[in-house]
Parts: C-alpha cells; structure tokens; sequence
C-alpha cells in the first residue's frame, strides 16, 4: 500500500502540559482513518499538526518520502495537498459560496477563474449545494455551509482530506446530510483523516480507527477489532460510556 503520510514519535507540548506523546501511524491511499478519543485527549492537536496549523516539538512528518518539519522543506506545496474541514466551518462571510470554492483555487494553484469555477461547480453538485452558488453563508443552514466547506476543500484536489469533528457544531438534525457526503466521498476512494464523536459513522467509513488517549494512541484496528474486540481498558470504557449515551 502506497503510504500518504508517516507520522513517527511526533510530540507536541504547551510549556511543560505534553498534548501528544511519542504518536507513531500512517495513512495510506485510498484509507479512511478515523481517530476517536475523549475530549483532550489530543485528537483535533494531532490533526492540527499535520496540517501544520501547530507546530510539533518533535518527531516527523512523512509526507512522499520527505520529513516536512526539515527546515529546508517547502510547506506551501505541502499543505496545498492537505484539505481541511474545521468544525467551524471558516467560510467566508462576504464571498457567496460559488466564490468560497474559488478563491483558494485561484491563489493558491493558480487556476484561471473560468477553470476554477468548473471544478467548483463540480464538487459542489457532489455534496448537492449546487442550487445556492449565490447564497451567502449567512443564509444558509449549519449543514449547508459544512457541505459548501467540504466542497471548497475539494475543489482544492487534495492528496488527503482531514476532517476536525465536522459534525460537533451543528443541531442534531442536520449531522445526517453532513455525514451522508462523507460517506459518500469515502465510498469514491478518497484518502481521508477524520477526527469524530460519531461512532455509528466511524464504524460504518472506516479502513481503520485510532484509540487515542492522554495523548497517546492507546489502540488502533479495523472498526471490527475497536468496537467488537478492544484489547485496551481504556478502549473498553470509552466505548461503553460513548454507546450507552447514544
């Protein structure tokens, strides 16, 4: 299997609190991984530093053979290749939603408008917000801007898609529709890294999930292995406590 990104002893600590401890896993091409884990347990910290939104204290990032955090690396080209969904959404506000998925293209691949607009148009009619191209994000539903942002990370044409629990900001009755395109982009063969509270979704998507706590990956395996054979305690418990709530 073709390796997408090696994460190896990857550490990251604010002053003396250590976030992530010693992270070793990798995503290969074409795999859905999903990390699951407790709040604070350094999920959306390790997403973050992949994209490089933090930057690690230590270890690597293997990104086609190359250490990303060498010094001499070029992070624009690698993060062009990264697509990110925040649980925020990150829109922007005076751009319709036609324009949200075409202003990257434009400045960061240098597409021409015309160019940029097809591909646009394209990913929208994927996550079906192709009727509201004009609409400003303001007139949209919690759903709608999610699916508009996963289309406007799309259009970017990523090598990866990391998703930060895009789901954890909307109303209940909206989680649906996000989750149905992402299921979707999943069945499409997509490479795609999810952070999610959404165990059904996790088990249902994923080639493989990671168990993270206090930091540490305490566990990772098919969704088979994760929710019908966890080896760990901390496994056990996280998932007793996270299905009976359900």
């Amino acid at each position: 299997m073709e390796q997408v990104i090696d994460i190896q002893h990857l550490n990251k600590a604010y002053g003396s609190h250590e976030v992530l401890k010693d992270i070793n896993f990798s995503v290969n091409k074409g795999e859905v991984v999903t990390i699951i884990g407790s709040s604070g347990s350094g999920k959306s910290t390790l997403l973050r530093c992949i994209n490089l939104l933090e930057q690690p204290n230590g270890g690597q990032i293997i990104y086609n053979g190359e250490n990303v955090l060498d010094d001499q690396h070029n992070l624009f080209e690698y993060r062009k290749n990264l697509g990110m969904v925040f649980q925020q959404f990150n829109l922007f506000d005076n751009h319709n939603v036609l324009n949200n998925c075409v202003v990257g293209q434009v400045k960061v691949l240098k597409r021409s408008k015309e160019e940029a607009e097809k591909v646009a148009l394209g990913y929208l009619k994927v996550v079906g917000m192709d009727q509201y191209i004009n609409a400003k994000p303001r007139q949209l539903s919690g759903g709608q801007k999610q699916r508009v942002a996963i289309a406007r990370a799309l259009s970017m044409q990523p090598d990866v898609l990391l998703f930060d629990e895009p789901t954890s900001a909307l109303d209940p009755e909206m989680v649906g529709e996000v989750l149905k395109v992402m299921k979707e982009l999943a069945e499409s063969g997509l490479t795609m890294l999810i952070v999610t509270h959404e165990m059904e979704f996790a088990k249902e998507v994923s080639d493989r999930i990671v168990f993270m706590d206090k930091g540490v990956i305490a566990e990772e395996g098919t969704p088979e292995q994760i929710f019908n054979h966890p080896t760990h305690e901390r496994t056990r418990e996280f998932l007793k406590r996270t299905l009976k709530d359900k």
